[in-house]
């Protein structure tokens, strides 16, 4: 984890892989120790950008979660997301989609309703509506995932400022550019008390 977070990608490639064929060896072909391995040798690959690889990483993570731990499983919904954040940066979209969908279809029944993952899934679906054009779709998730984060989060935390800053880009993408402006105005005013000043 170190050496990812570092950008170290090969060093940690090459660390979860050992680690992965250690529990091969020590644990049952299921156990969910290996899905998370799965899962983090798929992250350096997503880092990396060798998005076929990290989708068979998230793959076979997936694969073992679904086996071995109970449905609607959270770990099966972040396995889900990350799927179908692979596939938005291969602009396969309507996979991406249904990736997200999924994941969110499990955080619903998993989690609390106002949990901030529930926003996260939300922004995620507006954000492939976005790419695809269907922009009354995207404002639509955005706002929902707005709603989520004024409940869940401080006022001035800065992923609100993002959710109204992906609202006002919708408006801007539907030729609305005095909503959008407006809209605009709340990240600035969110991002001037949650930063420093010196903040790029």
């Amino acid at each position: 984890m170190v050496y990812s977070n570092m950008g170290e990608y090969s060093k940690a490639l090459s660390s979860y892989e050992r680690s992965l064929e250690i529990q091969k060896i020590a644990l049952p072909p299921i156990h969910p120790d290996l899905a998370t391995s799965y899962n983090n040798i798929g992250m350096v690959y997503y880092n990396m950008g060798e998005y076929s690889k990290a989708l068979s990483s998230y793959e076979r993570s997936l694969e073992i979660q679904k086996i071995a731990l109970p449905p609607n499983h959270p770990d099966m919904a972040t396995s889900y997301n990350n799927i179908g954040t692979v596939y938005d940066n291969m602009g396969e979209y309507s996979k991406a989609l249904s990736s997200y969908e999924r994941s969110l279809e499990i955080q619903k029944i998993a989690l609390p309703p106002n949990h901030p993952s529930l926003a996260g899934s939300y922004n995620n679906i507006g954000t492939v509506y976005r790419s695809m054009g269907e922009y009354s779709k995207a404002l639509s998730s955005y706002e929902r995932s707005l709603e989520i984060q004024k409940i869940a989060l401080p006022p001035n935390h800065p992923s609100l400022a993002g959710s109204y800053n992906n609202i006002g880009m919708v408006y801007g993408n539907m030729g609305e550019y005095s909503k959008a402006l407006s809209v605009y105005e709340r990240p600035l005013e969110i991002r001037k008390i949650a930063l420093p000043p010196n903040h790029p």
